[in-house]
């Protein structure tokens, strides 16, 4: 999941991306994990390594805002359950799609 933020600073109005992985295995944990979590050029790796694999991409700034403000490893709280169930509907019906297409 991706987002754009703030300014990259050095005087550059550039919006600054920020990114945050989730990882949800129903076995492992009752909720889903941050796995990794940065911005700028860790940002942009966080999302290279993501399309190299073949994980879909959900841009959502709002909610990289508040999911960058929990700690690696943490599950996302309660009150985030509604909003990263859609996530991870679009997650499920992209992976369906990409096996169809195959």
């Amino acid at each position: 999941m991706s987002g754009q933020a703030g300014t990259s600073g050095g005087g550059a109005d550039r919006p600054l991306r920020k990114a945050v992985a989730l990882k949800y295995d129903p076995g492992e944990r009752s909720a889903p994990v941050v796995v990794a979590k940065g911005s700028g050029r860790l940002a942009e790796r966080i999302m290279e390594t993501a399309a190299e694999h073949g994980v879909p991409v959900q841009e959502d700034a709002s909610l990289v805002e508040v999911l960058s403000k929990l700690d690696i490893e943490q599950e996302i709280p309660p009150e985030l359950y509604t909003l990263v169930a859609e996530i991870l509907s679009f997650v499920y019906r992209a992976d369906h799609k990409a096996r169809d297409w195959e």
